[in-house]
């Protein structure tokens, strides 16, 4: 860890000094190294008690320095509000976490969330894989929270795809709950990425999983609830949801099953109906090509003129009109022709009626 990470972590250990605390310095003293070399009354001007100043470990402090040990050996990034690296869209959201523990490594996909009961049936965990396998080939990240049950057929279905998952759990990034996922969180940790906003040694109690239901919700840009009953944390993700601007979807269900209670509920108040991984990429991310697709695409892109190149890549499969491409490209209508024609006769692109063109 470097400084700033460490200055970070000997903040995020000291007791009673939480989330709403660490942001009122950052928001006074612009970082989080600063509140660890100013005085006391700094501290009770941006809000914050100056008993808790006391109570930052010094660098020297076994338990600090233990836990400093302990990440390192595990290879965890400790990512702060104020990093590049911080998700783009978990910033927006009005409670962010100020810090997140890291294992493995942040996916740049645009994301999805699948939560649903820990208790699912077999035909909707069948349907929970199918769907993430689906979603994660179309080059979308399957955000769920490595519980029971539904979290776990939606990590697995990205992994089936050997597409991108992230596991955010309720706990420290040291802990693995419930113990036989062990195998799952090692796996998703070679090639994606485990977080949480909770110190190493923070066990997985019933109070921190809201929290964590709204990082799961705040890095997706939208949140399916496969099966979830009348009372189910799982719709504690949907309001969530709801509450920072995502789209919500939910699959139907017999109408006296206890699993299908909740989700048909969000369908009366609104949720989008989800049959296939179609309804949610139609409604996101209409014409998203597969990976492969996407690989075949770059491959021609690369052999391309600069003028060309920039002509297909605006281009999907969701149909445009040559205007809109001259205008975005900055070509006169002859230029533009003259490039389409060469894209059409190499098998790049498509013609539809009314100078509209799409991918092949």
């Amino acid at each position: 860890m470097d400084t700033a990470q460490q200055d970070l972590l000997r903040l995020h250990l000291t007791p009673g000094l939480g989330r709403v605390a660490l942001f009122k310095l950052y928001h006074h003293f612009g970082n989080f190294t600063a509140p660890l070399h100013a005085p006391p009354h700094h501290w009770q001007a941006a809000g914050v008690a100056d008993k808790l100043y006391r109570k930052v470990p010094a660098e020297n402090d076994r338990n600090y320095q233990q836990t400093l040990r302990q990440l390192e050996s595990l290879q965890v990034q400790l990512i702060s509000f104020q990093d590049d690296n911080y998700p783009p869209l978990l910033r927006e959201i009005h409670d962010p976490p100020a810090a997140l523990y890291l294992r493995g490594k942040l996916p740049a996909n645009d994301c999805f969330a699948i939560v649903g009961s820990r208790r699912a049936t077999s035909a909707g965990l069948r349907l929970t894989r199918d769907l993430a396998t689906t979603l994660a080939r179309h080059n979308i990240c399957i955000v769920s929270g490595l519980a029971r049950g539904v979290d776990s057929a939606a990590h697995r279905g990205a992994l089936d795809a050997k597409g991108a998952t992230i596991a955010v759990l309720g706990c420290g990034i040291d802990k693995i709950y419930p113990p036989e996922n062990s195998k799952l969180f090692l796996d998703i940790q070679q090639e994606n990425a485990i977080i949480t906003e909770y110190p190493p040694g923070t066990p997985p109690l019933a109070g921190h999983f809201p929290g964590r239901n709204r990082i799961i919700s705040g890095l997706s840009q939208g949140v399916l609830i496969v099966e979830a009953a009348e009372k189910s944390g799982s719709l504690i993700t949907g309001d969530f949801a709801l509450e920072q601007g995502r789209e919500l979807f939910a699959i139907p269900g017999a109408l006296h099953t206890p699993n299908s209670k909740g989700t048909n509920r969000l369908l009366k108040e609104g949720a989008q109906l989800v049959t296939d991984a179609t309804d949610i990429l139609s409604s996101l991310w209409p014409g998203q090509p597969t990976i492969q697709q996407q690989g075949k695409h770059n491959d021609f892109a690369n052999q391309l003129d600069e003028a060309a190149a920039k002509v297909f890549q605006l281009l999907s499969h969701e149909p445009r009109h040559s205007d809109g491409i001259a205008r975005e490209c900055g070509l006169t209508p002859m230029e533009l022709s003259a490039i389409l024609l060469d894209l059409e006769l190499r098998g790049g692109i498509q013609t539809l009626p009314g100078n509209n063109y799409i991918r092949s």
